[in-house]
């Protein structure tokens, strides 16, 4: 088993509508004072900095947790691939497959015509696993001049870690879009790093798709943050559809779970729509650009069945299907449009199923059974002795949210906030909701209303709708918490400075105190508790050093490489196989990537295996010494390599 020990000693600005920035002083006549703009353009270029800035603080913090941590930069080449566990490593080996090949165009065949990772089978890599950014990074390698300067592991790893600064730096504007200051995107940053433990878990689990895919998925909430905002202009609305485009296509391609986290997506847009609380166009822009993301992904995966029978882009036409049909679904009284709204719903999700069965019949697609199985079993709606079932269900990961995790958050202050703020924009939603469906709307356009109006920009309201689903999926999957914690983080810290919510806030408690000085003396203090409680941890952290220890399997990587043929071919638990492949090339029966029928039917074939290897001439045996450092093989523990 691995394990850490204590190391030993000796060893560009645009209009300031339509920019995150401060407030600037206009004129009576709404004309910004020269003053004004300067200070814009100041505030937009140090909060920029500031971005830049923590990102690559962030970047820095977590490779030196990692090195820290194992002491990489010491220990032997075969202990560096082995701290890649399970599926890390499965993701790791196709890197170094590409980096060792003869060529890249035979490298690129290896993976098209794969017989090492299932044997007696010849598998896509490239289809069957989301791994052409390993593809890319290889080839990047391979072409750049600085194989003499650095390993390619370190160019793997560093360039994970520069993904970290990717990711906060999209938070951090994320947040500064919907509060109007920087302010908030520095607070959503520290959070963020504050609570390390909750928000990723990057720095351990390094090849992990989701540490691919966040930052691209953060990346597309930004974009769509911005995106919402009104009074864009034609040229502005089509440079952020392409950057939303790009982001999905990336997060989609880096990661299989996309479909699942971009249907939450879609449904989150689906409510606000229906609610009539964003613009019908940009919404539907948004699904297009879902579904052509998929599509362009599953060709590049050489038409993966799995993403055509996705329930994502069942739903996405169902919806632009049942609008079509009804198209007067936004007009009317409020008994009417709950009628209409009512039907909708029941139209769409009817059609969900029924395209998606009909794909699924079609293609004759099961690969993804075992994740509805999963869903069933979990939820008490089917047969909870199902093999798959419980092979998600026996781990932690796949179990409910830990209360303990709400005590770490809450010792930053960020769940506390973020609860109010959520208890404060849901009640405002709701309010916006009646208002929008009774048509009441233009009641509120009068002069002598519009001080007890309660408005929700649609920025706001789609932040607010994607905390509360995501936030429902970590609840019931702790392994997607990392989907809801940083953006916790980005909704808690607008929350805080933003002068709507402030203004809602005085309004209610009947108090004329300025909002600028609140929006920003509340952050600052929260700043300032947080760095004087963090920061002394965080160098204790910083200044901890260990070293990776795990002699049995180094032990048994080595005894394989010695004493084995290279045509052997090795079956055991999932969670090992992958650092065989990782380590000495040889030939796999099974693996952690569970994502199709035929091997998990061949996985439930070696359920009290331990170790074995079958070489070319059918001569089966096996060694005592070598099984030293075997996992045991229970599918309980299994399931934590998927």
């Amino acid at each position: 088993m691995t394990t850490v020990r204590q190391r030993r000693v000796g060893k560009g600005t645009e209009a300031a509508e339509d920019q995150p920035s401060e407030e600037t002083s206009v004129k009576p006549d709404g004309k910004i004072l020269p003053g004004g703009k300067l200070w814009n353009i100041l505030s937009i270029t140090v909060g920029g900095i500031v971005a830049i800035s923590l990102g690559l603080l962030t970047s820095v913090y977590v490779a030196t947790l990692h090195e820290n941590d194992l002491w990489f930069s010491n220990i032997k080449e075969v202990e560096r691939e082995i701290s890649f566990r399970t599926e890390c490593g499965l993701y790791y080996s196709y890197y170094k497959q590409m980096i060792q090949a003869a060529s890249i165009q035979q490298g690129l065949h290896g993976l098209v015509y794969d017989n090492k990772t299932e044997s007696v089978r010849t598998i896509n890599i490239l289809e069957r696993m989301n791994v052409y950014q390993e593809v890319f990074l290889s080839i990047l390698y391979r072409i750049l001049p600085i194989q003499q300067y650095l390993e390619p592991v370190y160019f793997y790893i560093y360039t994970l870690f520069g993904l970290q600064a990717v990711y906060v730096i999209a938070l951090y504007v994320t947040s500064w879009l919907l509060s109007g200051t920087w302010l908030s995107g520095l607070l959503a940053a520290c959070w963020y790093i504050t609570n390390r433990v909750d928000t990723t878990r990057v720095e351990f689990t390094i090849p992990l798709r989701e540490n691919w895919a966040l930052p691209f998925f953060a990346v597309q909430i930004a974009a769509i943050t911005y995106l919402l905002r009104a009074h864009l202009q034609p040229a502005q609305e089509r440079l952020t559809l392409m950057v939303v485009f790009i982001a999905t296509f990336l997060f989609s391609l880096t990661w299989q779970f996309n479909q699942f986290m971009m249907l939450i997506q879609a449904l989150a847009l689906f409510i606000l729509d229906s609610l009539d609380m964003i613009p019908t166009a940009k919404v539907t822009w948004l699904y297009i650009i879902q579904i052509s993301g998929l599509l362009l992904v599953c060709v590049l995966q050489f038409f993966n069945s799995m993403i055509l029978g996705s329930l994502l882009i069942s739903f996405n036409v169902s919806v632009l299907i049942a609008r079509t049909i009804q198209k007067n679904l936004k007009k009317g009284g409020l008994l009417n449009r709950l009628g209409k709204l009512i039907l909708h719903v029941v139209l769409v999700l009817c059609l969900t199923l029924l395209i998606n069965k009909f794909i699924k019949k079609i293609l004759n697609l099961e690969s993804d059974e075992h994740i509805f199985k999963f869903l069933k079993a979990k939820f008490g709606f089917g047969a909870t002795r199902d093999f798959d079932a419980n092979l998600y269900l026996c781990e932690e990961a796949f179990g409910l949210l830990p209360l303990n995790t709400f005590s770490r958050l809450s010792s930053t202050l960020l769940f506390y906030v973020y609860g109010f703020v959520l208890f404060l924009l849901t009640v405002a939603a709701v309010i916006v909701a009646f208002r929008n469906l009774s048509g009441s709307n233009q009641v509120h356009l009068k002069d002598k209303m519009e001080e007890y109006t309660v408005t929700l920009k649609p920025e706001a309201a789609y932040s607010l709708v994607h905390t509360v689903l995501f936030g429902c999926l970590a609840l019931s999957t702790m392994r997607m918490k990392y989907l809801w914690t940083s953006h916790m983080c980005v909704f808690a810290s607008f929350g805080l400075c933003s002068a709507e919510v402030w203004k809602l806030i005085l309004k209610c408690l009947h108090l004329y105190t300025s909002q600028r000085v609140i929006k920003y003396s509340i952050p600052i203090i929260t700043l300032l508790y947080i760095s004087f409680k963090f920061w002394p941890g965080i160098m204790d952290e910083l200044s901890e050093l260990r070293e990776f220890y795990d002699p049995d399997t180094v032990e048994l990587m080595n005894w394989i490489k010695s004493n084995t043929p290279n045509t052997a071919v090795f079956a055991g638990s999932m969670q090992l196989l992958a650092g065989v492949k990782l380590c000495t090339g040889r030939t796999l029966t099974n693996h952690p990537h569970y994502e199709d029928k035929n091997l998990r039917e061949r996985t439930k074939q070696f359920p009290e295996v331990w170790f074995w290897y079958h070489s070319v001439s059918g001569e089966l045996s096996g060694s005592s010494g070598a099984a030293q450092g075997q996992a045991d093989l229970d599918p309980d523990k299994a399931a934590s390599s998927i």
